[in-house]
């Protein structure tokens, strides 16, 4: 099987654009920042994109969190196709979806994709205050966190905290 960390790279950028700041949920697909998105991301930076990619981000979200079954992403895909082609000797698929759907459905393909290649390996991050998901490419598959630097030291300084706060006599 081929992996195509590029879309894997363009899927985990998805489904972190909605990240926390200041306690606040900022979502990066709002407003001229979502058009600079699809855009940098291959889409058309439309609208109806930034509608249809923003339903899409929502439900793989809640399925990648486990929140919701995998077939609730079937309705997104709706009206799509793929067809085979022989191209340099090989067998090439094609897809087939509206211009303002097509960066949304090769998200949804390129989630099935991680799933098949590397089932479980993506996941949301294990710090409840954050709403990142990471792709653990680690060969022991142990990464708890979307950023070692981030999530990873504040919750290490938090067992840390509680650790030599519940051995501190009273």
């Amino acid at each position: 099987m081929v992996i195509d960390t590029v879309r894997e790279d363009t899927l985990l950028d998805l489904l972190n654009t909605t990240p926390v700041v200041r306690g606040v949920v900022d979502d990066a697909l709002a407003g001229p920042q979502g058009r600079q998105w699809a855009l940098q991301h291959g889409g058309t930076g439309t609208t109806p994109e930034l509608a249809f990619l923003t339903t899409a981000r929502d439900a793989l979200q809640r399925v990648v969190r486990g929140a919701a079954a995998p077939e609730d992403l079937q309705e997104l895909l709706q009206d799509v196709s793929s067809t085979p082609q022989i191209k340099g000797g090989k067998l090439a698929w094609s897809l087939q979806a509206p211009d303002d759907r097509r960066l949304p459905v090769e998200m949804i393909l390129a989630w099935a994709g991680v799933q098949e290649a590397r089932p479980g390996r993506l996941r949301p991050c294990e710090n409840p205050e954050c709403r990142r998901f990471l792709l653990d490419r680690s060969k022991p598959n142990t990464a708890r966190w979307c950023s070692m630097s981030e999530c990873g030291n504040r919750m290490k300084a938090r067992r840390h905290y509680q650790r030599v706060k519940d051995n501190t006599p009273r």
